[in-house]
């Protein structure tokens, strides 16, 4: 398990980090998100070693990363920021370095150096300088990194950023996979990428907690959740709309799009209501008596991006929802 206790961090007087406190345990995938300047980087710093904090600890498979630093960093693989390497060394020859830093010898490490390029899907490049590689190889190149040594606790800064449409799809494969014995941390801007890999995802804005929840739980509390979403077409009353919003469950209804042949408009459960299938049975039921032709309906699950915006304004309550808690 990862805990991170009561984590602050000061430059000069301004607090880029105030007292965050979660865990992660084997076979999370945990997605850190936050707008900019928020404290993601420094959060993820400070928990790999790279940062002292100002107060409080994180401490990675019971070593505490303040009293018994290189213990804790020992059992971390690391990707940070922006994929720093030397860019004078060959692909293989930096990996090759890397391994001997983290303890591998011999055929040990010789092995272990074509396992990951084989990965990572860059035995190709493995004689090229890094210099000479794409943004998304030499991301690629620092993720390999990160996975030499075979850690149990993989923490990333944006392990897909830089990436092709193809190569996110890989790397994200792969994070769900090593999931099932690691835990991980990962921070990213992607919500696209919190719902594809991620158990639970926390919020973090000016430095504290404002979210922490599984991607379903988050969406949950989207205003559009629950709603309903229909496309109606051909000739109809002026009144449907108005029809619509009087019928029971509905609070409100919202046009989103109006043509002389289509209407597509949501519609709003009330408050302390919930549509379900039955709540769409009876609109569906209703509209066909009417004579109206229904194009297509879904139903909505919830957006995380509205939700991210929620949390974060400025003017968003302090707090937060924890599984379990």
């Amino acid at each position: 398990m990862i805990e991170v206790r009561h984590l602050t961090k000061y430059f000069g007087e301004t607090p880029a980090v105030n007292d965050i406190s979660f865990s992660v345990g084997r076979g999370e995938v945990l997605g850190f998100l936050g707008p900019n300047a928020a404290g993601k980087s420094t959060t993820m710093r400070m928990i790999t070693g790279f940062l002292s904090p100002t107060s409080g600890t994180a401490v990675i498979g019971g070593s505490d990363i303040v009293k018994d630093s290189l213990t804790a960093r020992r059992k971390i693989g690391y990707l940070p920021e922006n994929a720093p390497a030397y860019p004078d060394m060959t692909v293989g020859g930096f990996l090759a370095f890397i391994a001997g830093i983290r303890g591998l010898r011999g055929d040990r490490k010789r092995a272990r150096v074509a396992e990951i390029l084989g990965r990572c899907f860059l035995s190709d490049v493995r004689h090229q300088t890094i210099n000479t590689l794409s943004k998304g190889y030499k991301q690629r190149v620092c993720f390999a990194q990160s996975l030499l040594h075979n850690p149990e606790y993989l923490i990333m800064d944006e392990p897909t950023d830089g990436l092709d449409p193809n190569q996110k799809h890989e790397v994200r494969a792969m994070i769900r996979d090593m999931a099932r014995d690691k835990t991980i941390i990962l921070s990213t801007h992607i919500l696209e990428e919190v719902e594809q890999v991620c158990t639970r995802a926390v919020i973090i804005a000016r430095g504290r907690i404002v979210a922490d929840d599984t991607p379903e739980g988050l969406r949950e509390r989207s205003d559009l959740h629950g709603a309903m979403r229909l496309t109606v077409t051909g000739p109809r009353g002026n009144d449907l709309v108005e029809w619509l919003g009087n019928l029971p469950r509905i609070g409100r209804t919202e046009i989103l799009s109006e043509s002389g042949s289509e209407l597509t408009v949501r519609l709003f459960p009330g408050k302390g209501e919930a549509l379900g299938e039955r709540g769409a049975d009876e609109v569906l039921r209703g509209l066909m008596e009417r004579g109206e032709s229904v194009q297509a309906f879904f139903m909505e699950k919830g957006r995380l991006d509205e939700v991210f915006r929620t949390v974060t304004r400025p003017d968003a309550e302090a707090g937060f929802t924890q599984p379990g808690l």
